[in-house]
């Protein structure tokens, strides 16, 4: 009998541990993002969760923060740059891979919204894929014309924002954080115009 007591009590506390895990940021992360399990471990290594806010919540905790000193480099070729070169005008940082469901499923509302914004709030899509091959050709198999993609293959923007993915954020003309939005989001919907209407 007391054989048995223990046996339940055991599978009990299996249970209570698999229910936490299965709950972590971090396993929501991985859990979808099916077919790219060992990039999403091995990023899940290196971009720590800890503090980072419920998905698709409106963050302005960092307001007035300035961005990380982490340089990144143009998709296309060229030479690297920081997000403090982009001072002078607002400017919204959404970082993204190509592993992340979330993410490609909001980059083309990502782009209806860059399109809208113009030259006015350049939309900056920085993959924090850590192999850059795969965010390049995933930009060349779509139409963007509008995001202006940059390469972090080593994970320097979402390691210092200590984010989970796609996170964005919009900085004022004076370089200082405004709000960051964790999660996707259609922004090209009412939220979304209303939270960019305060980069003017």
């Amino acid at each position: 009998m007391a054989s048995r007591v223990a046996i339940v009590c055991l599978l009990g506390t299996a249970l209570v541990i698999a229910a936490c895990d299965r709950a972590s940021p971090g396993n929501e992360q991985a859990n979808g993002q099916a077919g790219a399990q060992a990039e999403v471990a091995a990023s899940s290594d290196e971009v720590p969760a800890t503090n980072a806010p419920k998905a698709d919540k409106i963050d302005r905790s960092h307001k007035g923060e300035t961005a990380p000193d982490v340089s990144f480099t143009p998709a296309a070729g060229g030479a690297a740059t920081t997000l403090a070169a982009f001072k002078g005008k607002p400017v919204l940082v959404n970082l993204w891979a190509t592993w992340c469901a979330p993410c490609v499923k909001e980059m083309p509302t990502l782009e209806a919204a860059a399109a809208t914004l113009g030259d006015k709030v350049p939309v900056l899509a920085i993959s924090q894929d850590m192999e850059p091959a795969k965010a390049t050709a995933f930009l060349a198999a779509r139409t963007f014309t509008h995001l202006r993609p940059y390469l972090d293959p080593k994970l320097g923007l979402s390691t210092g924002y200590g984010a989970n993915l796609p996170t964005t954020i919009l900085y004022g003309a004076d370089g200082k954080e405004i709000w960051r939005v964790t999660g996707d989001m259609d922004w090209t919907g009412a939220e979304a115009k209303t939270l960019l209407a305060e980069a003017a």
